[in-house]
């Protein structure tokens, strides 16, 4: 894994940051270096180990290595930013700090040449590789140099002490690449679990934010008897306790009455059971967090309304496809019989009550026809193709067209209009089979006894510039128990009525991302009111709206 990273980053060096660790180690190393370098060269003549050449020279290199050292370290905060250099030049300090050590104290010149080697290996952790093995190549040069001249003077002894240099320079060399290559497995490795941190911490803010959004309760409750965490589900269904509200009998008494039985006696209670007043019921399970572990236990709060309108979904997508399946049955001799109907009424010498028959049959088979469309829309849902409308003309084209289309008679429909644009976005004409139905509905039955109906149609903004389109009549209005019903499917208060105008309406309105909801009118009516998503005014909104 560590190799995949390398070659990922194959040039990739330690940011200044990450290298401040390496970069203080060195400054301290060097700090011990210069003290040994100065007690070296302070010892007492009467030791006799080691021998300076020069103790003036010897003194003053010691001195002033420990002033160098001592500065570097009071620097290493503010020297970070400019890493390679501020390293690169104290290499070239300790490899001359070293060498001239050497000279002046020769007794201990094996030392000194083991402690320069750790400095070019803290420089290999830090600087790239070519640089390293400058500086490796600068020591080695240093040390044999020396060797050399010693040589050349005629010295004893000076020929094992060039192998000796030698030998150190190939260990400076090897200890430069065995750092560098450490230094490259090391910072890889350091990516790696970084970037492992950042995914872990994003996957764990995805596992908060979902079990937060979702819809089934959950807790966590330890062997006190205290919840450590819930998500919004389980706060609701618990009726909204406040934060410092922890403890699980006197939050929810119920649950920990089942919680203590499940753990005592290992059965679980899967009746249904109101945590609070106002929420709905809900079916508790209980899980350990580990198989090991019984200091834990998460709970999980199942909201049973969820599951009946899943149930309620199911049934009505499984009524529906077999409404439309009987739907097209009774199409064709539905067909049938109003075309033998028509034909009928069209005889000359047909008597009255026959008629009066055939109209009966005629009336039918069109209420008829009406049932069978509703249901067939039911069953197929067609998607919405949403178009950016000016609602105050599309609702004058809708009454224009309405009552080119329909006798009112004595009834009025009217449009009423905000003074400017309404733009919203919706689908045109499933738009217009909603309003349809709603001003069907009104001209039916938002009547008063004897008088003709008042439908008005209204374009207007709401709260924060919400396009709104309301369908009022001046009737009697809806009874509040009838009204909490009107959306549901095959609910009607009316003999000839199917129950499928209005969950129709409301079904394509939420396909459209907007709302249809009842409101009651003051002083008497009904209104029923369309909340559509807003949208900026186009150029074509008049054309999109004549098309639909």
């Amino acid at each position: 894994m560590s190799s995949t990273v390398q070659s990922a980053y194959p040039n990739a060096r330690p940011a200044p940051e990450a290298a401040r660790h390496e970069l203080l180690f060195l400054n301290c190393f060097r700090l011990a270096q210069a003290l040994v370098y100065v007690g070296l060269a302070l010892s007492p003549s009467t030791l006799g180990w080691p021998k300076l050449a020069d103790v003036g020279l010897a003194r003053g290199v010691g001195v002033l290595f420990l002033l160098f050292a001592l500065g570097m370290l009071s620097l290493t905060r503010r020297s970070t930013p400019y890493i390679r250099w501020t390293v690169s030049a104290a290499l070239v300090v300790d490899i001359i700090a070293a060498v001239l050590a050497i000279i002046t104290m020769h007794d201990a010149r094996i030392g000194i040449a083991m402690m320069l080697a750790v400095n070019l290996a803290a420089g290999a952790l830090i600087l790239p590789l070519r640089l390293s093995c400058f500086f490796a190549s600068l020591a080695t040069l240093g040390v044999i140099g020396h060797s050399v001249i010693e040589v050349q003077h005629g010295q004893a002894g000076m020929d094992r002490e060039l192998l000796e240099s030698s030998l150190f320079g190939l260990a400076y060399f090897a200890i430069t690449m065995l750092c560098y290559v450490l230094s490259r497995q090391i910072r890889a490795s350091e990516a790696l679990a970084e970037q492992r941190g950042v995914d872990l911490a994003n996957l764990a803010q995805v596992n908060e934010l979902i079990i937060r959004r979702m819809k089934t309760g959950v807790l966590l409750v330890d062997d006190a008897n205290r919840v450590h965490q819930m998500n919004e589900s389980a706060w609701m269904l618990l009726g909204n306790p406040t934060a410092d509200q922890r403890d699980l009998g006197r939050v929810a008494p119920e649950l920990s009455r089942r919680l203590y039985h499940w753990m005592t006696s290992g059965k679980l209670d899967e009746s249904a059971t109101q945590l609070a007043d106002g929420v709905p019921e809900v079916v508790p399970r209980f899980s350990r967090l580990a198989p090991n572990d019984d200091s834990h236990v998460l709970i999980f709060l199942d909201d049973t309304s969820l599951v009946s309108r899943r149930a309620e979904e199911l049934t009505l997508s499984s009524l529906g496809r077999l409404s439309a399946s009987i739907a097209h049955e009774i199409r064709n001799p539905l067909a049938a019989i109003r075309y033998s109907a028509q034909l009928l009424a069209e005889s000359e010498d047909l008597p009255p009550t026959d008629q009066r028959m055939v109209e009966i049959i005629n009336n039918h088979c069109v209420r008829l026809n009406e049932i069978i469309e509703n249901i067939l829309q039911l069953s197929r849902r067609e998607r919405s193709r949403p178009e950016t409308l000016d609602l105050g003309t599309w609702a004058n084209l809708f009454v224009d067209e309405y009552r080119q289309g329909n006798d009112l008679g004595e009834d009025s429909l009217r449009v009423i209009q905000a003074s400017t644009p309404v733009a919203a976005v919706a689908d045109p004409q499933q738009l217009q089979q909603v309003v349809w139905n709603l001003v069907q509905n009104a001209l039916r039955y938002g009547r008063m006894p004897g008088e003709p109906a008042r439908v008005m149609v209204v374009a207007r903004h709401g709260e924060h510039g919400v396009p709104i389109l309301e369908v009022i009549d001046r009737g009697p209005g809806i009874a509040p128990k009838v009204a909490a019903q009107i959306f549901e499917p095959f609910y009607t208060t009316h003999e000839y009525g199917t129950g499928l105008g209005l969950y129709l309406a409301r079904q394509m309105s939420e396909a459209n991302q907007a709302s249809l909801e009842y409101v009651r009118v003051a002083g008497g009516g009904s209104c029923f009111r369309l909340v559509l998503t807003p949208a900026r005014m186009g150029k074509a909104t008049g054309d999109a709206a004549a098309t639909g």
